[in-house]
Parts: structure tokens; sequence; C-alpha cells
């Protein structure tokens, strides 16, 4: 297989070779560009109406520190191994099929999220002329405008980030100071919220929802990293700047205007400067929704059907699907079944964290053709444990009520793996003894 893909195709099964590696600024400013998002300034708002500022801190960290060790831990397998995450996970516990089921419900998620995004996208531009532009046509503008940056690959999404990040960071400075010049930002740290009491565990499972499938497809662009730094680099900057940042600032304005309707807030205080807050923040992530859905299905071709499809034509069938959802509204259905999908993503990261860091299992077969440029050529079935890891870490996401359910199901889905397969590892070593002895 030569080095250049085809147009789009972005090395979607292979190894990005080192010669097609980025810097570090361009997979920050991605990472940067998926947490600094108008979702993630909602998410701000409701702690902030729920929380005083130092709970919400504290809900913050809890949140969303346990899940950028996973991220940076599975980034980093990415970044060594130059492969995303539908196509480590053939050689981290889940074979041939079960990266195929990685692939299909990461694909699902992201076309999903795309749709909701997309009409959140299209809303802001309605509002932007004034009730003017129908929604559907803006949706179809949207939808499709997004899918054609997205066909052309890492680098014009890293492109498109360096451009929106800035820009969206500026409109949100000029809304918060419109908000906040009235106050005195000592007072509002100290301020009792306006809403009904959140507790903390409530607070740290929505931050931690929120990001969890972000963490899991981390590999899908921590591919392009040229080193393990460069990935705890991108990591933390995205807490700090993404998370961080972006949360503590909303919870701010929660407290000052008394109200978690951070959106109207933003439109009134900024006017069109509000509504391209909006559009910029969803330009950034649904990039990103696309880009690792195109992943998972050129993977689930590849790994069932042996049909290597081109990553860019794939992009252009999916974008003008999560158009279509969103023009025609479906999407107010499909949040419960995206987030019914937020418990069944979690245990994926466990069982490849597992799997890659501790059992290694694969390990020595992946150097050999990292070294080569090359994918084994081996790949395993899916093993019956990784079902039952899999399976168990949904049920403690989706069962346990004590702690943070995305953090409960990553956990309980590693340990059971770990202590599975070390199980069955011992029973075929006693076998391969027992049978040299008869």
């Amino acid at each position: 297989m030569g080095n250049k893909p085809n147009i789009g195709d972005d090395y979607s099964l292979s190894r990005v070779p080192m010669s097609a590696r980025q810097s570090l600024w361009s997979i920050t400013i991605i990472r940067v560009g998926a947490l600094a998002t108008i979702s993630q300034f909602i998410l701000g708002a409701s702690l902030g109406y729920g929380m005083t500022f130092w709970q919400a801190f504290w809900a913050t960290m809890f949140g969303s520190v346990i899940l950028q060790v996973i991220s940076f831990l599975l980034g980093y397998a990415g970044a060594r191994e130059g492969l995303s995450t539908s196509l480590l996970s053939r050689w981290t516990g889940f074979g041939r099929y079960g990266s195929s089921i990685i692939g299909g419900v990461i694909a699902i998620s992201c076309v999903g999220w795309f749709g909701v995004q997309n009409s959140v996208f299209a809303d802001g531009l309605v509002q932007a002329s004034g009730g003017k532009l129908p929604l559907p046509v803006a949706a179809a503008i949207t939808g499709l405008g997004v899918t054609v940056l997205v066909m052309f690959g890492f680098k014009l999404l890293s492109i498109t980030a360096a451009i929106t990040v800035p820009a969206f960071l500026l409109a949100v400075a000029v809304g918060i100071y419109q908000v906040l010049k009235d106050h005195s930002i000592t007072d509002l740290m100290s301020a009792s919220p306006a809403g009904d009491p959140l507790s903390m565990g409530a607070a740290a499972t929505m931050i931690a929802g929120g990001f969890i499938i972000g963490a899991v497809i981390t590999p899908d662009f921590s591919r392009f990293a040229k080193s393990g730094k460069d990935v705890f680099w991108m990591s933390t900057i995205g807490l700090l700047i993404g998370e961080l940042g972006i949360n503590m600032i909303a919870v701010l304005m929660a407290l000052a205007a008394r109200t978690n309707d951070i959106v109207s807030i933003m439109v009134s205080t900024s006017g069109w400067l509000g509504a391209l807050v909006v559009v910029l923040s969803t330009v950034k992530i649904n990039n990103l929704n696309l880009y690792s859905s195109s992943l998972g299905f050129t993977n689930i071709f590849d790994s069932i059907f042996k049909i290597k499809l081109n990553r860019g034509m794939v992009t252009l069938v999916i974008g003008i699907i999560g158009t279509v959802l969103s023009v025609i509204g479906i999407l107010d259905y499909f949040v419960n079944f995206l987030v019914f999908l937020g418990v069944l993503v979690p245990p994926i990261a466990g069982i490849i964290v597992v799997e890659y860091f501790i059992l290694k299992t694969n390990r020595q077969v992946l150097d050999e053709t990292r070294a080569k440029g090359i994918l084994p050529s081996n790949i395993d079935k899916m093993h019956p444990m990784t079902l039952i890891a899999w399976a168990a870490g949904f049920a403690a996401g989706y069962l346990v009520t004590v702690g943070i359910p995305s953090i409960n199901s990553l956990l309980v889905s590693g340990v059971v793996y770990y202590i599975g397969a070390l199980l069955i590892r011992k029973g075929r070593n006693k076998k391969e003894i027992n049978g040299k002895i008869a």
C-alpha cells in the first residue's frame, strides 16, 4: 500500500505514516474545538444554575479528570500505532467482528449528534437572518457545507478549527463582557445559585457523560500526533481551555444572569455575534462527528464484507443522511437513544486500555508490523470474555446508582475483562503443561 491515500481517504484503513503526522498545534486546535462548544456552555450554565462557583469547579474537575486520563491513554495508543479507535480495537480485545460493532456504535452516535448539532447550527442561521431563511433550507446548507469540508480529511479539519476556535472564543469574550460588566467576579464566586440545588454526583455525571464519546474517539485524530508527549499536551490544554475554562465562564454567567438559558443570553447581549458563536461552535463539533463516523463505517465494511470504501465518499453519504434527518426533524426523538449509547461506549475504553497497556496480548505483533508500516495480518475473532466484560460494564453504568455511570461502566468492564483474561490465560497454560506431560 502506497503512502499517498486517495483524496479524503486519510489512512482510514491503514497506519498513518510518520511522514503524514501533524504538528502539536494542528491536533490541539481540533481537541479544543471539540470541547469549546455551545453544548459545553449549556452544560456549564446548568451547573451555575444549581451550584455555587466552587461546587461547580470541583464537579468539573471530578467529572473530567478521569476521562482525560482515559482519553490520554487511548490517544497515546492511537498515536503510537497510527490507528483510529475502531481499527485499534481489532488488536485490543475486540477482534474483527467486535471492532465492527464498535465502528457501528461510534458511527451511529456521531451521525445522530451530527444531525442534532446541525439543527442547532441551522437555527443559529435562521436567527441571524431574522427569520427570513426557512429552517429546512438552513439545515440543508449547513449540513452539506460541513460534509464537503470533512470529505477532504484531517488537514482541512485542522484549518477550519484554526479559524473557528479563535473566532468562537472572541465572540464568547464579548458576550461575557456584556453579562459580567455590571457584576463583581468575587461576589459571583460566593453567590448562591438561582435554581434548584444540583448534587455533586449529578453534576459530575453530566460532565463525564457529555465527554465520554469524545474520549473514546481520541485516537481518530491523535493518530496524526508525532509523539506521546504531543498527545499529553493536547489532552491537558483541551481540559484547561475547553472543559474547565468554558465551564467556569458559563457558571459565572448563569450566576450573574440568574438563568441557565445561555444561548438566549449570548444572542441577546451580542446580537449577530451571539448567533455567530452558535454557528462556529457547531461547525467544529460537527466536523469531528462526521469524521469519526466515516472512520467507523469504513472499518465495518472492511471487517465484515472485506470491501475497502473511500472515506471521503462514505462521508458524503452519511453527511447527506444526517442532514436529511435534521431537515425532517426526526432528531427530537433521537436524543434518548444517543444517551443510551453513551452508556454503551465507556466499556470500550475500559477494555482497550486494559488490553493494550496491561495484558499486551498482541503487543509483539503490533510492534513488528509498526516498524514496517503495515497492519498485522492476523485478526482474532472476538473473545466471549470481551462481550461479558462489555455487558458487565453496561449493566454497571445503567443500574448502579452510586457514583458516575460512565466511569462505573468503564471501570467495571476493565476489571472484569482483566480478571477474565487472566483466568483464561491460566487455563490455557495449564492445558499446555498437561498436554506436554501426557
